[in-house]
């Protein structure tokens, strides 16, 4: 993990947005080596596993690297099942899940405090939930804000 928090890929998703929804999933595709003990997930791939390798099966997780989350986006859009957690973005990955079939939603507590050394910390990002397949997927990021 860098130091430098605007340089790392290093932001984890603090337990209460797993809490509010509600979910238990199959696969966590971006967790962080050595986990995190509140993310739900019965499996997990972290960088040194390198997900975009492995097979996804069920409903995953992804919360990815911001410095480059386009493939995994695009994976995940592949996949069809999940909750992702993104950055909004100027980007053609951005453009490719805005017109995908995939539920958006901005949340209502518009600034996330992640979890970064230990500490809460607000990113510089704004951010949205994704949901893809499932209506208990849609539903569940219902519960973190309005859903497009």
């Amino acid at each position: 993990m860098q130091d430098d928090a605007s340089s790392s890929d290093d932001w984890y998703t603090p337990p209460e947005i797993f809490e509010a929804l509600d979910l238990v999933f199959d696969l966590d595709v971006c967790a962080p080596v050595g986990g995190v003990q509140w993310i739900p997930a019965r499996r997990y791939l972290t960088i040194e596993d390198d997900a975009l390798t492995h097979e996804w099966e069920g409903r995953v997780w992804m919360n990815p690297p911001y410095s480059n989350p386009g493939p995994f986006v695009a994976r995940w859009l592949e996949h069809g099942n999940g909750v992702a957690l993104l950055p909004m973005s100027k980007s053609r990955w951005f453009g490719n899940l805005w017109a995908s079939s995939a539920a958006l939603s901005v949340p209502s507590n518009y600034a996330l405090n992640f979890i970064r050394n230990g500490q809460r910390k607000q990113i510089f990002l704004p951010m949205l939930f994704a949901a893809i397949g499932p209506d208990e997927n849609v539903d569940a990021i219902g519960r973190l804000g309005s859903v497009r």
